[in-house]
């Protein structure tokens, strides 16, 4: 069965991100991982735990991990949704990274608490995962809750070519939603537009389970144009392709990924080439 791994830190906006997980992987029709990292040193040399019983702690933390996950199994919503756990040393972006390239993780979900603040261990580090990782990330503010029939646009500048596997991802995803209807934004820093019928027909043969509405905006700045877009028109995930050349990507860097997450509490599905 296909995974969604959830990152978590025993935080509310951790808690958020699993909530709104056990949602999609019901609606989905996949299993769900909640996934913690211990650093190396947490655990030793504190006033209960030496490195003689380090392993104890781990353990320990590894218990909590599965009583923290039950508090979503043991609703009866979720009672046919699969959910395992996994408690390993190390960085978060290691202990996530080899996970991910020793199961079939289709969907790493990751919380933080939006447009009140960046807080805690995941949502420091979201921005990080979204640099480190090949497979499609939803980061969920902590004001963003799963919607059975959301609104899904795609930002694009129609030189990006979405991958493979992420064009299945997104399509299985229109599907299960039963979306008729994808928005796609194009922000432009002039109003001349190259040809736009090609390359809305080429979108249209890879989103085949959702008729596409194109919409068009002129702004200097993409990311004033995608945060202007989603404020006046209704959208619950927002969709952009991480690509290291185009327009888009440069909101995936270090110094711009935290000011978009802050200023939206829409959830942000990144995919890739």
């Amino acid at each position: 069965m296909k995974q969604i791994l959830v990152a978590t830190d025993f935080s509310n906006s951790a808690a958020n991100a699993m909530e709104y997980a056990m949602a999609l992987a019901k609606t989905l029709n996949m299993e769900v991982c909640a996934i913690n990292a211990i650093p190396s040193m947490e655990g030793v040399g504190n006033n209960i735990y030496n490195a003689i019983f380090i392993e104890d702690y781990h353990n320990n933390k590894r218990q909590a991990l599965k009583e923290w996950a039950n508090n979503y199994t043991s609703k009866d919503e979720y009672s046919n949704v699969p959910v395992t756990t996994t408690c390993n040393v190390g960085s978060l972006k290691s202990v996530i990274s080899e996970y991910i390239n020793q199961h079939h993780v289709e969907l790493l979900v990751m919380g933080l608490t939006g447009s009140t603040g960046i807080t805690g261990i995941v949502g420091s580090n979201a921005s990080m995962m979204v640099e480190a990782v090949k497979i499609p990330t939803l980061i969920i503010p902590l004001e963003s809750k799963f919607s059975k029939a959301p609104v899904i646009t795609l930002a694009t500048d129609y030189e990006t070519r979405l991958s493979a596997d992420d064009v299945n991802a997104l399509n299985e995803m229109v599907l299960a939603f039963g979306s008729d209807k994808m928005k796609i934004l194009y922000v432009a820093e002039s109003a001349a537009k190259k040809n736009i019928e090609t390359e809305e027909s080429k979108l249209q043969e890879l989103i085949k389970n959702a008729q596409l509405e194109f919409n068009y905006i002129t702004n200097s700045s993409t990311l004033s144009g995608i945060l202007s877009f989603i404020e006046a028109n209704e959208t619950d995930i927002l969709c952009l392709v991480k690509h290291h050349h185009n327009i888009v990507y440069r909101l995936f860097n270090r110094s711009t990924i935290n000011q978009v997450m802050n200023k939206s509490v829409k959830a942000i599905l990144v995919l890739h080439e």
